[in-house]
């Protein structure tokens, strides 16, 4: 039996008028609500048609990826795997300058519990006091509400709690902790538009991205300069990010893609929601609090615009010679064949970012001379050792390997390792009487974690470094327990073996891991050159 087909006309998006066939643009285009299909109860036939009817036949249910299906049920990771998503996805990277003028329908319970599932227990509540623990004790109808409320349009979002967090360069930066049910409703959202702009997003964007991480953006600028023609290094940063996006360019930005009044006016809401410092509340005109869960795809989106699309436009157009680029966040590194490129990209890159209301960090951005040759040309000027220059809390050195070879050297920043430890010092402190087993087991895991993100290779020194100065910070806080006590370094060094882990590179070398990662990168392809930090395009 024909399906019946009864379905919007003025839509952008329509039905095929085949049964069971959809067009891609169904419901994410058009509108969804005004879009549906009626299938009446199946008929086969009898095995007998002369001596019985046609029996009613079970429905079967929808197949795996059908258009019309919005979600699959949950993993035992409480992972939530959606076709309608999947489908944005593939729509967003046909068509670059499609506007998607139906989303939020997207965001379901089943997502918002998701989201719900995936935040912190034990983070620091908003200005409600609400902790996840209350909130999930009766999650299904706390979930149903806030659905209805975000839907209906009468949803508010309250203001951030500031928090100052210290620097480890020194300074406090102010953190923004939203209510739990602004980071649930921002967390689904967010897994929303990441469908559209995962597709946008250049190959040299690596931060807060789904499936990259720090360590991604190291390795793809380590091959760079190693494997690539780089002699000077732009290492670029921006003064107040967070604290300086345009509301008014945002807004035009993300309204390149998103057509949804519904969505655009849902975040709009959460970057005007405003701060409360104490008892006092200060409204937000502009910048996008950090610690919301949103924010960091909305600065991305403003980069993605801002920096990225024009940077690797220069690169095509103007520059001389070879130029990779690795941005995260509001860091980035440009490294240039030719020094009359990274002048000229400097001064042009401080031109486009006033223009959108931005200022490069004037005492953190500089040009070095780096790479596999700068040692050799400043020693025959004359001059000393090359600079080196900061990127995800490594400086990154010229150096040489056992045979001579040119070795980039990476090393952990070393006002970060003491800000590192002078923080477990306070924090010993105020455990020091626990016992020794439960102090133990509290340093492992802090060990554990601070070995994970730094045991690079060429970094063992740092990581020893960091592991005598704790057994250190530790021997002092146990004579401080008692006159008598007799923490000699003897003691400390068996109690270390016990409970702390040796140092040990567990990273691959980045080329190792590149290699993985882009399949497709060749280093002696000239279109390498530009791809090696390009997602290997």
């Amino acid at each position: 039996m024909e399906p019946f087909h009864k379905m919007n006309r003025t839509a952008k998006g329509y039905l095929s008028e085949e049964p069971g066939a959809v067009t891609p643009h169904a419901g994410i285009c058009g509108n969804e609500s005004q879009q549906w299909l009626i299938y009446p109860t199946a008929v086969k036939s009898a095995n007998n048609t002369e001596a019985s009817v046609a029996e009613s036949m079970e429905r079967r249910g929808e197949a795996k990826g059908n258009a019309m299906q919005h979600g699959t049920r949950r993993t035992q990771s409480r992972g939530s795997v959606s076709p309608a998503l999947d489908r944005i996805r593939k729509i967003a990277k046909a068509k670059r300058k499609e506007r998607f003028t139906a989303l939020l329908h997207h965001v379901t319970p089943e997502l918002l519990e998701t989201s719900c599932y995936a935040l912190k227990r034990d983070a620091a509540p908003g200005i409600d006091g609400l902790t996840w623990q209350a909130y999930e004790a009766d999650l299904k109808a706390n979930l149903a509400n806030l659905h209805s409320r975000i839907q209906s349009g009468v949803y508010r979002a309250l203001p951030s709690r500031r928090k100052m967090i210290p620097k480890p360069s020194g300074g406090e930066r102010p953190l923004g902790i939203a209510s739990l049910e602004d980071k649930i409703a921002q967390r689904a959202l967010a897994e929303v538009l990441n469908a559209i702009y995962e597709m946008d997003f250049e190959g040299f964007s690596y931060g807060f991205r789904p499936h990259r991480s720090q360590h991604d953006a190291l390795d793809a600028l380590a091959v760079a300069i190693t494997n690539t023609k780089v002699n000077w290094i732009l290492d670029a940063d921006i003064r107040a990010f967070f604290d300086t996006v345009s509301h008014e360019w945002l807004m035009r930005f993300l309204e390149l893609r998103i057509g949804d009044r519904r969505v655009l006016r849902l975040i709009r809401k959460w970057l005007r929601a405003g701060i409360m410092d104490g008892t006092t509340f200060s409204a937000t005109t502009q910048g996008t609090p950090q610690g919301s869960v949103i924010s960091p795809l909305l600065s991305n989106v403003y980069l993605h615009y801002v920096f990225d699309l024009w940077a690797n436009q220069w690169r095509r157009r103007h520059a001389h010679g070879n130029v990779v680029i690795v941005r995260y966040a509001d860091d980035s590194v440009v490294g240039f064949e030719h020094e009359r490129d990274a002048t000229k990209f400097l001064s042009e890159l401080r031109e486009r970012l006033e223009r959108f209301v931005l200022q490069v960090h004037s005492e953190k951005t500089r040009i070095v001379e780096f790479g596999r040759y700068a040692a050799e040309r400043r020693e025959r000027r004359g001059l000393g050792k090359p600079e080196t220059f900061t990127f995800l809390g490594f400086v990154h050195i010229c150096g040489t390997s056992s045979n001579g070879k040119y070795l980039l050297l990476r090393r952990t920043r070393r006002d970060r390792l003491r800000a590192t430890l002078r923080s477990i010092k306070e924090r010993i402190r105020r455990r020091m009487h626990d016992p020794i087993p439960d102090i133990g087991r509290w340093l492992q895991s802090i060990v554990r974690g601070y070995f994970a993100y730094h045991a690079i290779p060429t970094n063992y020194s740092s990581l020893s470094a960091f592991r005598h100065h704790l057994i250190a910070i530790w021997r002092k806080t146990l004579r401080h327990r008692s006159q008598r006590d007799g923490s000699t370094w003897k003691r400390m060094y068996g109690l270390a073996a016990r409970w702390l882990p040796e140092p040990r590179i567990t990273h691959p070398w980045p080329h190792e891991r590149f290699a993985v990662t882009h399949p497709r990168w060749k280093p002696g392809a000239r279109i390498g050159l530009a791809g090696i930090c390009a997602g290997g395009a």
